[in-house]
């Protein structure tokens, strides 16, 4: 199992003539810059510069369904909170076979978009009249089948979501099918990191308005009884309403009562993140927490405009994810980063550095390294003892065709104008897509189209 690169970006950039060899598991066992071509007689050539796969690391795979349908305005100051209650009627009326449809759907266009492995944030537990399965992993297990079904790596989140907002308010109907105990979600966890089927599995709290400190408390020490070394994944400071309810019950922001309050390290993902002062970025990104940054779903919901700079100050770890899905493609993703930052700013190529000034080559190995260490899995790049996880674009693709491996990448992620110039996909050693499309592609889209029409169709399930 072996592939000749001509150019492959490695964990310290670019390499020529390099031969990335892999086991029968899946795990890269070699990966030899400068190779001698006595050395590749014989080896598949890629059809163009070889990618470490981009980890996505912030995924509501039920919310693919709903993207694109609250895109009109209902009231004058239409928000997140406005779109958040529409939500929760596409939530309240999805099945199990229609969240299999979804997911699988979803997973196959993280694939053709250069995504190989995702976090799922799962939250959505439980029947349609919210009580729950008589198998609590009903729909856990559902978003897992998929992602094998697929070949997509899985890290699975189950979501701890207890109240309806900061200071213990009681949940309102419309998240019925998320709340359940610290226990309750606790015993999850341990059935799901039983299943050998599962790659790996953290733990999510959904938002400090969403968990008390108790619960809080509670669910991190049981996690760490399960699993010492597990993802621990959270929603901080997405939107200025929550800072100010935050300040309001405790008279902190969120990511400094955060900080205050629990041993948050190595193993944390921040989501969102979003409205930070300068100290609090500065200490948070020093615990060595990644901040989970989902451009287009933050642009959609009018989120705001993350400070990559201060991050940066404490030397901070980052990675990208889909979140809700409005835009499912890896390079869509990392373009918008880049951009809300020159639009911050009002300058232009800001992620970007004097060891690697081409800003899709530094924005690529940024968000593999902190995608890997959200997910809790060995995906850190092209290196021996990760998974052979590589995307291969296609140097005869018009927007890419005669250009430098580098500015290959550039234009790929800047470029593109939506036409993908990934060609193949490798996932955990296997080829999950040749020449742009998955396999599964008309199949899942089909079955796609189908349970959105029947969510639609479902009383309180429309929009």
């Amino acid at each position: 199992m072996r592939l000749f690169a001509a150019d492959a970006l490695l964990p310290t950039g670019w390499a020529s003539d390099v031969l990335i060899e892999w086991n029968a598991d899946g795990t890269l066992t070699g990966v030899r810059p400068q190779s001698r071509q006595d050395q590749t007689s014989g080896v598949p050539r890629a059809a163009g510069p070889v990618l470490p796969g981009l980890p996505n690391l912030h995924s509501h795979a039920f919310q693919r369904a709903f993207a694109g349908l609250a895109e009109y305005r209902a009231t004058h100051d239409d928000s997140f909170w406005s779109w958040r209650e529409r939500m929760y009627g596409f939530a309240n009326a999805v099945t199990p076979e229609q969240l299999d449809a979804i997911a699988t759907w979803l997973f196959v266009e993280m694939l053709e978009g250069g995504y190989t492995a995702v976090c799922e944030f799962h939250y959505l537990h439980h029947a349609l009249d919210g009580r729950p399965y008589a198998d609590a992993a009903t729909l856990a297990t559902t978003i897992a089948a998929a992602a094998a079904r697929t070949g997509i790596g899985l890290t699975m989140l189950p979501v701890l979501y207890q109240q309806g907002g900061f200071g213990g308010a009681a949940p309102v109907d419309g998240q019925r099918r998320f709340v359940q105990s610290t226990e309750d979600l606790l015993r999850l966890v341990g059935a799901l990191s039983a299943d050998a089927a599962i790659p790996r599995v953290g733990l999510a709290l959904h938002s400090l308005r969403a968990v008390s400190a108790e619960a809080l408390r509670d669910a991190v020490q049981g996690m760490a009884s399960i699993d010492r070394t597990a993802p621990i994944h959270v929603h901080v400071a997405e939107q200025i309403r929550e800072v100010e309810d935050c300040l309001a019950w405790s008279g902190q922001r969120p990511v400094e009562w955060l900080l205050d309050h629990v041993p948050v390290n190595v193993r944390w993902c921040l989501v969102h993140a979003t409205h930070m002062t300068v100290e609090e970025s500065k200490r948070a990104a020093e615990t060595g927490a990644v901040a989970g940054l989902c451009p287009t779903t933050e642009a959609n919901l009018g989120d705001g405009l993350f400070d990559i700079d201060a991050w940066w100050r404490g030397e901070g770890r980052w990675g990208v994810g889909s979140d809700s899905h409005v835009t499912v493609n890896a390079a869509d993703e990392l373009r918008l980063l880049e951009y809300s930052q020159r639009l911050r700013l009002q300058r232009r190529n800001v992620i970007a550095s004097v060891v690697h000034p081409n800003v899709a080559t530094m924005l690529t190995l940024g968000a593999v390294a902190g995608g890997a260490a959200a997910s809790g899995r060995p995906i850190g790049g092209l290196a021996p003892g990760q998974r052979a996880d590589l995307v291969v674009l296609d140097a005869a693709h018009p927007t890419i065709a005669g250009l430098p491996a580098a500015e290959a990448l550039d234009a790929h992620v800047f470029a593109s104008h939506r036409r993908s110039a990934v060609s193949s996909v490798i996932a955990g050693g296997r080829t999950v897509v040749a020449q742009g499309r998955h396999p599964r592609h008309e199949e899942a889209a089909a079955a796609f189209v189908r349970a959105r029409a029947e969510l639609l169709a479902t009383p309180g399930g429309g929009v």
